[in-house]
């Protein structure tokens, strides 16, 4: 087996092209790990405040490391790649890796911190009328829906809530298919396995 562990011109090399799988790969499984198994898990089997509170300490490291990580892959691909000579396939690819970075700052800086405040001032709300400690989502949703019904408070930071859950989920939903179709450029353009 040959490694080409110096970079001539225009050949990044195969510690450099390691490097870049490894990154790439490494936040794409764990994008597809936060997204699609650790919260549905979660939210069965602890409180709903707990859960919450679990969130908010996880989401921050979770969104900051795609953020490096969609920064990292950029760079290394965009130093291998002059703008001036991009292929059209490299060029998905390298707005791909931009998009990526963009969703993961604005997830990391404004729309995840902005889910976790509003959601904490909602959890006071429910604490005092003795809601937040059922587990699962079907936990006393009478409850819930009178507590929407009679605090306009409450409805409001609700309404508030879903908003910014909703971009913040749509961000890590965009950033995860980004990564996962650069993903599969690269693996597509491997000569064997």
């Amino acid at each position: 087996m040959y490694f080409t562990w110096m970079v001539s011109e225009g050949d990044p090399g195969s510690l450099v092209k390691v490097f870049y799988l490894l990154i790439l790969s490494a936040s794409w499984g764990m994008q597809c790990w936060v997204t699609f198994v650790a919260g549905f898990v979660l939210i069965r089997g602890v409180p709903r405040h707990t859960f919450g509170l679990v969130q908010s300490k996880l989401f921050p490291f979770y969104n900051h490391i795609v953020l490096v990580f969609s920064f990292l892959s950029l760079a290394v691909y965009a130093t291998y790649h002059p703008r001036d000579l991009l292929s059209p396939g490299e060029t998905v690819q390298i707005s791909l890796l931009f998009t990526s970075l963009i969703l993961s700052a604005l997830n990391a800086r404004w729309f995840s911190p902005s889910t976790t405040k509003t959601m904490f001032k909602m959890q006071a709300i429910e604490k005092e009328h003795g809601l937040g400690g059922g587990v699962g989502l079907s936990a006393n949703i009478e409850g819930y829906k009178l507590l929407r019904e009679k605090d306009p408070k409450y409805q409001a930071l609700r309404k508030s809530f879903l908003r910014y859950h909703g971009i913040s989920s749509l961000c890590n939903l965009l950033c995860l298919l980004c990564n996962g179709a650069n993903l599969v450029y690269t693996a597509l353009l491997l000569p064997t396995i």
